[in-house]
């Protein structure tokens, strides 16, 4: 008998439909699995045939046939598991074949018939609703971001025979409630805030206007002068994600298998990988490709502490996914997107010692010693950082003094209102926040009047700045003329953009 199942491969962060067709039939015993299946599918007859021999169901007389269509279409993982195990069952004429009719099916399954947690469940349920499916049946683990779907009924199962049991009328199955979204936790009055960090307001005048704008950072100064801290105080003050911001980073979370028990993405993701990191795991590959740490930080911040200390051509990797906002991955035969709309936030130390430029301490590195150190990011990329921010040591006095600064909460409402003027100035279709803006768009809404274009004139011109460096000054000043609410930039504005520059000045 023939039986087909529905199922999804997930290519990227989407989901493209997969037809599980299997052909029971008597014979001399075989196993046989075809439609351009990888390693882990292959593994799956061994599992699948265990599964269902633990129903009582004897494969030993039966020539079993598995084809997964479209058989151009590379198949990985273990998500197939499920349906192929699903579609034996009714091939087998254990379940009516016409239960299967317009249910989705995924999860990976043990030798004794548990249905554990798969990859991409989220894009295989948006792609279910897509094609009109009824249902989708998933492993409990996975359920929460399933349930993210809109008008998809989901059903969690935690063992095989929960399925098979629910196939022949015997039983039914739960539905999986979506989790409601969280709004402000207990834990945010824990959180790091703003106001722990003595001085260096310039610097938090700059993480402000980055903020803002979605403008990329990088802080130099020597040790212990409140570099990281003040990164790790960024997602503090960002805007809340929005549903259709949640979502995009809760899809890139699902495929790369980090939202098993939770639903919804409610807070901006903050990612700080360690400076031995490869460019694989930082911008993605492998030989499937999977996201890597620019995408995971979607609409959210990437972190590079010690920069210097990463691998030059690690480093160089980032200028596409900034400069673009998405990755694309190509092997073999097919190529893949990934989304990597993200802050950069760096940190690194002026010199090897740490001492270049501190009045306190003397440093003792070479002309020579300095300048490698500096090569060790290449122009290219610093030409795409907005803000090159100088972070000093504070003085002993300041560090002594006991009253707080501004709140986290303070910076964020302004923060919130710049970001609903650029939403608002952009329209539906338009980007987000001002670090988008491109073409007319940019002419459009960062126009210059005579004062303000001299003295952008005179700092192209004194610093060498390029092409890039000055359309990114425009969006920096129309980010702190969103600040104050300006609807038209004026020579402060660029003149504060300007100075953001700290490292074009030093060059």
């Amino acid at each position: 008998m023939l039986v087909r199942v529905c199922a999804s491969a997930v290519l990227g962060v989407s989901a493209v439909g997969v037809d599980v067709e299997v052909d029971c039939a008597g014979g001399f015993p075989q196993f046989n699995l075809v439609g351009l299946a990888g390693k882990g599918v292959q593994e799956a007859k061994v599992r699948v045939v265990a599964a269902v021999r633990q129903l009582g169901i004897k494969l030993s007389d039966r020539r079993i046939t598995v084809n997964l269509a479209p058989a151009d279409l590379r198949k990985e993982g273990t998500a197939f598991d499920l349906p192929m195990a699903v579609a034996l069952v009714a091939a087998c004429e254990e379940v009516p074949a016409a239960a299967l009719e317009g249910v989705h099916f995924t999860g990976e399954l043990s030798l004794s018939g548990e249905v554990k947690a798969v990859r991409g469940v989220l894009a295989q349920a948006i792609h279910a609703r897509a094609v009109g499916a009824c249902a989708i049946v998933v492993p409990a683990a996975n359920a929460l971001e399933a349930a993210v779907v809109e008008g998809l009924p989901v059903h969690p199962v935690r063992h095989f025979t929960e399925v098979v049991a629910w196939l022949r009328g015997a039983a039914t199955l739960a539905l999986q409630e979506p989790a409601a979204v969280a709004g402000p936790s207990a834990d945010d009055a824990a959180a790091p805030d703003l106001a722990d960090i003595a001085g260096q307001e310039h610097a938090k005048r700059a993480l402000e206007v980055a903020a803002a704008g979605g403008h990329n950072v990088l802080m130099f100064g020597p040790p212990g002068s409140g570099k990281t801290m003040l990164a790790r105080r960024l997602p503090g003050i960002l805007p809340p994600l929005g549903f259709e911001e949640a979502l995009e980073a809760t899809v890139v979370h699902s495929v790369a298998g980090l939202t098993r028990e939770r639903g919804l993405l409610t807070e901006r993701p903050f990612r700080a990988p360690h400076h031995s990191i490869s460019d694989a795991g930082l911008v993605g590959g492998s030989s499937v490709p999977r996201p890597g740490e620019v995408s995971l930080a979607h609409h959210g911040v990437l972190f590079l502490d010690e920069l210097p200390e990463f691998r030059r051509h690690v480093l160089d990797s980032l200028r596409q996914p900034v400069e673009d906002g998405e990755v694309c991955i190509v092997r073999g035969n097919r190529a893949v997107s990934f989304p990597s709309q993200f802050m950069l936030v760096a940190a690194m130390n002026p010199c090897p010692c740490g001492h270049h430029g501190d009045l306190r301490r003397a440093c003792l590195c070479t002309a020579h010693e300095l300048l490698r150190y500096r090569r060790r990011i290449s122009g290219p990329l610093l030409d795409r950082i907005d803000m090159h921010v100088d972070v000093p040591a504070p003085s002993p006095q300041l560090l002594a003094r006991t009253g707080q600064g501004e709140t986290s909460t303070a910076v964020r409402e302004r923060v919130a209102r710049a970001r609903a003027i650029q939403l608002e100035r952009a329209g539906k279709r338009g980007v987000r926040c001002n670090a988008r803006l491109k073409g007319p768009a940019l002419r459009r809404h960062c126009a210059l009047d005579d004062a303000s274009r001299q003295i952008l004139t005179g700092a192209v011109e004194r610093l060498g700045l390029s092409a890039r460096a000055h359309d990114r000054i425009l969006r920096l000043a129309r980010t702190i003329a969103d600040l104050e609410g300006a609807a038209a930039l004026r020579s402060q504005h660029v003149a504060e953009a300007i100075q953001y520059r700290a490292l074009d000045r030093q060059s």
